[in-house]
């Protein structure tokens, strides 16, 4: 493997002509392309970067936020579609269009009423989601335009992220890099592994944003697909979304989805989570075989395609959503309108509000420490 600095894009073409002069094959060279996806009203240009592996699988990302922008697998049929949600340009990503595809932090989730507190020192962050945090603030990691850098192998391409975050921003303390590397190997999995060090302890929690329909991204409802969670428990929210700090078992809730079940099956219960959430809107407790192992978290399959989506995590918890607050205003590739409950999401990452609650898993990363997560998206027929 070769690795390569992108510095522009003029840059970015040499260096795949330098390799092209060396051991790769065309084929290997097809793995990776790029393009300008366009300019942002502030100036900065977005660039796209293309994964495609042997099967025909591509996933197009972007330098803007670390975008997932495009998954094009193929049906049972063997037809390709593009199974998550996007724009065909960069400025919608930043006009408020629900993180879709985004890297998401400091710190994914939210925390209750913009406050947590380090070792008797308080802090206080944006309130971006009521009177709560979210997704890192006003302006989290999905607003950033991240360096780049690409391997091309065998088997697999990867493509490498990183940015850093300065002591104090959105209210956050220590200097924070991150890296973000995003593999698409052969077998159609899509690895994402995160990685963050800080100089001052700091709360750290990363996971990606995309939005699903295995449809396609412009099919319309996802409710008639089929989930499963490999959850026992959950954490039960409150009216504000904010886990109350108990843990519960999902048996005789509409939260239980240890059997894959319909999405829509449940979903305009009167249950008092299903009202607080507006649908499903929570954090799952992954059962893991052991603390920090690769589990499956997730398997998800659409009877209209014969698509089948699976997660594997070693982070504690998943996010469940189901698009409840999509409204028709978004506009997206190929004139989509993304209407409510069109696309679901799951967001592999610690439990929300964890640093205000001590029973839940850690999310200190002390200086010296390294965060280290790997989330794996697989994709079959059946």
């Amino acid at each position: 493997m070769r690795m390569v600095q992108v510095d522009s894009m003029a840059r970015i073409l040499l260096c795949l002509a330098v390799l092209s002069s060396k051991s790769f094959s065309e084929e290997n060279l097809a793995r990776l392309s790029s393009y300008s996806f366009g300019t942002l009203s502030d100036g900065r240009e977005v660039n796209a970067f293309v994964l495609k592996n042997a099967r025909g699988m591509s996933v197009q990302i972007l330098d803007l936020g670390g975008v997932i922008a495009s998954i094009k697998v193929p049906d049972s049929s063997g037809n390709f579609a593009d199974v998550t949600t996007g724009f065909d340009y960069p400025q919608p990503y930043l006009d408020g269009a629900g993180y879709m595809g985004a890297i998401v932090g400091r710190y994914a989730n939210r925390i209750a009423g913009g406050e947590f507190s380090i070792d008797g020192n308080d802090y206080s962050l944006a309130k971006n989601n009521g009177d709560n945090a979210i997704h890192g603030g006003l302006v989290g990691f999905d607003k950033k335009i991240w360096d780049v850098e690409f391997l091309v192998g065998l088997h697999d391409s990867k493509l490498r992220l990183s940015t850093f975050s300065p002591d104090g921003e959105e209210g956050y303390p220590g200097r924070v890099e991150v890296s973000v590397t995003y593999t698409l190997n052969d077998q159609n999995q899509l690895t994402i592994d995160y990685s963050a060090t800080s100089d001052k302890a700091t709360i750290i929690n990363l996971t990606n944003h995309a939005y699903f329909n295995l449809d396609g991204h412009q099919a319309g409802s996802i409710l008639e697909h089929e989930v499963m969670l490999n959850a026992n428990h959950f954490t039960p929210i409150d009216e504000s979304s904010i886990p109350t700090g108990v843990i519960l078992d999902v048996a005789g809730t509409p939260l239980d989805f240890r059997q894959r079940k319909a999405i829509g099956l449940q979903i305009e219960s009167e249950d008092q989570q299903m009202n607080f959430g507006s649908g499903y809107d929570h954090n799952f407790v992954i059962n893991h075989s052991e603390s920090g192992s690769v589990s499956l978290a997730a398997e998800v399959y659409s009877p209209n395609s014969g698509r089948v989506m699976k997660v594997y995590t070693d982070q504690p918890g998943i996010q469940f959503y189901t698009g409840n607050f999509l409204n028709g205003k978004l506009v997206g590739k190929d004139g989509a309108v993304y209407g409510r409950r069109s696309a679901f999401c799951l967001e592999t990452q610690h439990f929300p509000d964890s640093p205000n609650k001590p029973m839940f898993p850690s999310t200190i990363l002390q200086p010296g420490d390294q965060f280290a997560s790997r989330t794996i998206f697989e994709f079959l027929t059946e």
